[in-house]
């Protein structure tokens, strides 16, 4: 499979299976859509004619450039053979994200979580949970060194002793059984002080700061539980952190929803604050609340990402860069074919755990009673919910196997799929188009800055 598309001033060609990335002449990009494999060596006679507006010379190079791609299995090449995906996938747990708070001091309105509480009473997960969570992962890691464990909630810092100690407890098994676990949290930053900044820059390896961009946005997005805005409170603690964080990483996460379909204003705002890792997500809820993104509003959202992809590459050139997560696209290394194939790993290599200790296959199945895998005081997993997940791969989804950048989303969220479409197996469409689009961005973006 290959997929055509000019972006930002370039042709490019993307062969699906291969995974190679061309950027090609006028020419050679326009002979794409009158050739089919397989290619022989010398040239058709038609092209002359299908192409006659070209210079013939020009013409008789551009198809030795195409053949020579195809002789190289980087164009029109076979399927990878990945078998089945199912089983490939590891028993092991690689990576649990901890609910060590479901409540949270603010109210924001487009909140997955009802406002940190998921729909249940508002708690705090115990260290006595926190430990056993980390003992669980531990034992159900096997051989695995390297694991992640990303601080959760609700907003976590309402329950920073217990974070801090978990922490520290889990310094204490990586010496015990040779492993090394990398720490994350999200915050919504209304509750760092000195004491939090300090712990959180020295344990944990990424932290995420929640702000959805200008005051007005973010104000009436993300506001208190009293109804303030939040924009004045959490902008200088968010500016300390990153400032005393040196090269540590970090990012700046917001959504935007049908208010701000100029979410690229939003990204260059924060860029301009001083904050050069940003990442802004576009909404999912249900179609009839006012905030959601809806099938019109695409070709305004895919204008902004042309106009905040310019911007990237203007002050990429100006020599003063920064990161927007979803331009950031790896095509020399990145992850194996299976892992591709899987996306996220939720329920297999990755849980969610809350604060009574139930497991979930991610954080946003938190409290979806038909999704507990089981509970970490026990350590019982339920493997047909586990084996679902597994068979969640686009592989063996229909929906995706003729799709050009499947090996780039993985199949898309189970959760967003879930709770949009009423299936982990069939992709939310609207995520879909978005996605298609922003790796056309970030392909270009690449281009661009080659030349």
């Amino acid at each position: 499979m290959v997929h055509t598309f000019r972006r930002l001033g370039s042709n490019i060609a993307v062969d699906t299976e291969s995974g190679a990335v061309h950027v090609l002449s006028p020419v050679a990009y326009k002979m794409l859509s009158y050739i089919k494999p397989p290619l022989t060596q010398d040239m058709p006679v038609s092209l002359r004619y299908s192409l006659a507006k070209y210079d013939s010379s020009g013409v008789e190079e551009a198809y030795e450039e195409l053949y020579s791609l195809y002789e190289r299995g980087e164009l029109f090449s076979d399927a990878i053979p990945l078998g089945d995906i199912s089983k490939a996938l590891s028993t092991r747990i690689k990576s649990m994200c901890l609910h060590v708070s479901h409540d949270c001091n603010m109210r924001c309105r487009y909140c997955f979580a009802d406002c940190g509480g998921y729909v249940r009473e508002r708690t705090l997960m115990s260290q006595k949970t926190g430990k056993r969570a980390l003992d669980f992962l531990i034992e159900k890691s096997g051989g695995v060194r390297n694991l992640e464990v990303d601080f959760f909630g609700g907003e976590p810092l309402l329950n920073f002793d217990v974070v801090r100690e978990i922490t520290r407890y889990g310094r204490e098994l990586e010496a015990k059984h040779g492993k090394n676990i990398r720490f994350t949290l999200t915050t919504n930053g209304s509750l760092l002080d000195d004491e939090s900044i300090d712990f959180i820059n020295a344990e944990m390896s990424n932290v995420v700061l929640s702000i959805d961009g200008r005051q007005q946005v973010n104000d009436y997005m993300r506001p208190f539980e009293d109804g303030s805005g939040s924009y004045e409170t959490i902008i200088p603690k968010y500016k300390k952190l990153v400032e005393r964080r040196g090269d540590g990483e970090y990012y700046v996460r917001g959504t935007f929803t049908r208010r701000n379909l100029d979410f690229a204003t939003d990204v260059l705002h924060l860029v301009d604050l001083g904050f050069s890792a940003v990442s802004v997500e576009p909404v999912v809820l249900p179609q009839e609340s006012e905030y959601s993104i809806r099938k019109e509003d695409l070709p305004v959202i895919i204008a902004e990402y042309e106009k905040l992809a310019l911007e990237y590459i203007a002050r990429a050139k100006a020599g003063r860069p920064f990161t927007f997560f979803h331009f950031i696209i790896d095509l020399d290394g990145g992850p194996c074919a299976i892992k591709r194939a899987k996306g996220c790993g939720s329920g297999c290599e990755y849980v969610a755990v809350t604060p009574d200790g139930s497991i979930y296959p991610c954080h946003q199945f938190a409290g979806e009673e038909k999704f507990k895998i089981g509970n970490i005081f026990d350590g019982v997993i339920d493997e047909n919910i586990r084996n679902t997940f597994a068979h969640c791969n686009l592989i063996e989804n229909p929906t995706c196997a003729d799709c050009w950048a499947k090996y780039y989303c993985g199949g898309g969220c189970a959760a967003n799929n879930f709770h949009m479409e009423g299936d982990i197996m069939k992709p939310y469409s609207i995520a879909c188009e978005l996605e298609r689009a922003r790796v056309e961005f970030a392909l270009a973006i690449k281009a661009a800055l080659a030349k």
